[in-house]
């Protein structure tokens, strides 16, 4: 038995061609594979909403909490488990997952809860008629997906699977075809003389892999699901005189000798990965917050990390070359002063100040020294990339009379941000962003910074074709 015991192994039965026996294959698997090996944890659930799954394993009067639509809510999966008939785990099936599909961004959200699940032993998903993102999902996460085929509709169907995993650029191995429902009254004429024969050439000729077994079609096994109980029985225990209990023993031990073999099974790969990649944006984050200047460019005082609320405001200069936090008065002010010529004295609650101060937290400002020197080209852009103005502002070392030599806040920037405010660094430019003051190194974050870089690079063109 695999040691990962807190990594399942994944079995997922996809096909999108109703009626082919995909159900009764995933939940007959799921007995034949504890009773060859009671010792195996078995758990399975589906995406379809036609609970057979429920029917088949439910335990009577007992108590369910939770179901597979809390398992994509990221409830803790193996809370969500029941123990139900014949020693099989189950999770219930849910009649909601149409509503939350619209919510899964991506398919490999299914594969990051299950490398967390701590769900042991075999694990076998059950999926829709169809290559929703639910079923892709169930694919991409599976070691072994198994894929029934019962006549050429089916198979020609097989190929929009296949051809997910390549436009994925995931192994195909993990895919197998077993011809299914076959009806073994059925002869042809020739070196195909079957109908089980007959599918796998045509699927082998399609360079497709098949199982080393099949499943009969059979009115008894038929009958199991159609009852005046309203239950539906196994074949392990109503049809075990018929071929397909055989055939099924058969499937089951092929699968339980690749669990055995499978020492890492890809729950646990991507448990793997999962470490690996976060170890790197954190390492990546320290990068960028270790290159962040430790004072305010514009007041000098020094930039703190204990969350007070005053840094409301990121730059970047377009290299990567500096980079660091503005306190929201220090850069409202030089917004103020240098570029709208608002009077600094003006009343905090000023109407035209609360307006200012609202629109430059939902704007990205950029600037860049001109080309013809002496000025400084200014951008502002809404912050999903549209620019709302663009304006040339002279450039001046000091503002203010004889009596009044300050140094201009925007003469600042340009030269402590890009070292020089010359006509000769004007393919370079300084974006300032918002950022939230409750945690302003949140921008710093893999997934913040990467749309902040995606911002970046679409100004940068905006400006070069400007």
């Amino acid at each position: 038995m695999c040691p990962m015991q807190n990594y399942p192994y994944v079995i997922t039965v996809s096909s999108e061609k109703g009626g082919v026996g995909k159900t009764t294959l995933a939940t007959n698997l799921a007995i034949y594979l504890k009773a060859l090996d009671e010792n195996l944890p078995v758990t399975i659930f589906s995406f379809d909403n036609h609970f057979t799954v429920d029917r088949m394993f439910e335990i009577r009067g007992q108590r369910l909490t939770g179901s597979v639509a809390d398992l994509l809510m990221e409830s803790p999966p193996r809370d969500l488990i029941h123990t139900g008939q014949y020693g099989v785990g189950y999770i219930p099936s849910s009649a909601s997952l149409n509503d939350l599909k619209g919510s899964i961004r991506g398919p490999m959200v299914l594969a990051r809860l299950l490398a967390a699940s701590r769900i042991p032993g075999v694990l076998i998903i059950d999926t829709r008629p169809d290559l929703d993102m639910l079923t892709q999902n169930a694919l991409f996460t599976a070691d072994r997906a198994i894929i029934p085929v019962k006549d050429m509709p089916s198979l020609e169907n097989c190929r929009n699977i296949f051809a997910l995993f390549e436009q994925r650029g995931l192994d195909r191995k993990s895919l197998s075809l077993i011809p299914c429902l076959v009806d073994e009254r059925i002869k042809f004429d020739g070196p195909f003389n079957d109908q089980k024969t007959l599918l796998k050439a045509y699927a082998i000729n399609r360079g497709y892999r098949c199982l080393d077994v099949y499943i009969s079609k059979s009115p008894k096994v038929e009958s199991l699901n159609t009852n005046p109980d309203g239950k539906i029985y196994p074949i392990l225990t109503h049809a075990k005189w018929t071929e397909v209990h055989g055939q099924f023993a058969q499937l089951a031990q092929i699968l339980i000798n690749e669990y055995n073999a499978t020492t890492e099974p890809r729950s646990l790969l991507f448990h793997k990965w999962l470490q690996t990649e976060e170890s790197r944006k954190k390492e990546e984050f320290f990068a960028r917050l270790s290159g962040i200047k430790s004072q305010c460019l514009l007041c000098g005082k020094p930039v703190s990390d204990d969350g007070d609320g005053r840094h409301s405001f990121y730059f970047e200069v377009s290299d990567g070359s500096a980079a660091g936090f503005f306190e929201e008065e220090c850069f409202l002010t030089m917004l103020m002063t240098n570029i709208y010529n608002m009077d600094v004295s003006m009343v905090d609650d000023a109407p035209t100040v609360h307006l200012m101060r609202d629109s430059s937290r939902e704007s990205a400002f950029v600037f860049r020294p001109a080309s013809n020197g002496g000025a400084v080209e200014f951008h502002r852009f809404s912050l999903d990339g549209t620019l709302l103005i663009k304006k040339n502002y002279p450039l001046r070392e000091y503002e203010g009379g004889l009596l009044r030599r300050e140094r201009s806040r925007l003469y600042t920037l340009m030269t402590e941000a890009l070292g020089t405010a010359g006509a000769g660094s004007s393919d370079r430019f300084i974006l300032v962003h918002p950022v939230t003051r409750d945690n302003p190194q949140g921008i710093l974050r893999d997934e913040s910074y990467r749309g902040l870089t995606k911002l970046k690079q679409h100004i940068a063109a905006q400006i070069a074709s400007s």
